[in-house]
């Protein structure tokens, strides 16, 4: 199997060629952004046409937290959507008979019943500080589910909860909870600080995923003979932003006080996937949040002293 691996350089599209790579009979397809630009329909119809991979996994984007969300909310939609139509509408142009599309959990209303289930989709309104992310990703899934309906493609969509691990960004303002909180904990032991801030007030509930755990996931997804348009892929539990810092304090060992800045927004109260259906097919997640957190601090540290940290 030829398949190719959109955002390969990212943390799940690293996690993706990690897992695809070790598969006997794959034959993965990389392309930096330097080599092939996501947001040119012709650059991507063109290498479509000439590499003619039989599968491809969309797992390319622009991703931030909520301050890169709300600063840059043009870009956001516009890259996005961009990434989704060229990759979904070139490769059925090349007779890509296979295409897995990975989405985001903020396609969910912000008010979704919890857990989320694949059927709150576009029954609410969005949190605002991600809104013009999740358009972009609801029109990448819905591009799939309809070019399946239309043309007999088999083009579907996976939907990952909060995702972390080696690759990831940790830059101070445009990076996601983990690792700003990983970097901002290593570096107050490093300086010898007994106090670190944290944004909000800790309440939201979050769920997270260590990132090679989807790349397992959807090497799974991609063995069904018939899988459902849209999947949530999560582990099905969630921690308190609170507890999140507590683990990320004990595993880089901070000693010191966590202060809390309630002026900072805290972003939607819960977000936890349904992964029901998933389950019922036969995929679960093994990796807990203390190992996971532990995994992904050691990548930390192997990428700062490497120099090839992002951010």
């Amino acid at each position: 199997m030829k398949l190719f691996i959109a955002g390969s350089k990212g943390m799940v599209g690293s996690a993706l060629v990690r897992r695809f790579r070790s598969e006997d009979g794959v034959t993965v397809v990389e392309r930096s952004r330097a080599e092939l630009d996501l947001t040119s329909q012709a650059a991507v119809k063109d290498f479509f046409a000439s590499e003619k991979p039989e599968v491809a996994i969309i797992a390319a984007a622009k991703v931030g937290g909520i301050h890169a969300n709300s600063t840059y909310p043009g870009e956001f939609i516009y890259d996005n959507l961009a990434v989704a139509t060229n990759c979904v509408h070139g490769a059925y142009q090349a007779g890509v008979k296979r295409l897995l599309f990975l989405g985001s959990s903020c396609i969910y209303p912000k008010q979704a019943p919890q857990p989320m289930a694949e059927d709150s989709l576009l029954s609410g309104p969005l949190e605002p500080t991600n809104e013009a992310y999740a358009v972009a990703k609801i029109a990448g899934l819905k591009l799939c589910e309809y070019y399946r309906k239309q043309y007999g493609v088999l083009y579907h969509s996976a939907m990952p909860t909060n995702l972390y691990g080696p690759c990831d960004n940790y830059h101070l303002q445009n990076s996601h909870v983990l690792p700003a909180l990983i970097r901002k904990f290593h570096e107050a032991k490093e300086a010898g600080r007994n106090e670190m801030v944290a944004w909000g007030t800790g309440s939201p509930k979050r769920e997270f995923l260590y990132v090679d755990e989807l790349a397992d996931a959807c090497a799974f997804l991609l063995k069904l003979s018939n899988p459902p348009d849209l999947i949530n892929v999560g582990t099905g539990t969630d921690v308190t932003i609170k507890e999140l810092t507590e683990v990320v304090a004990e595993v880089t060992g901070f000693g010191g006080k966590i202060v809390w800045d309630s002026s900072k927004p805290d972003g939607t109260p819960r977000k936890l996937m349904d992964v029901t259906r998933l389950t019922a097919l036969g995929w679960k997640a093994r990796i807990g949040l203390r190992e996971g957190v532990g995994k992904t601090y050691q990548s930390y540290l192997t990428e700062k002293n490497a120099g090839t940290l992002r951010g």
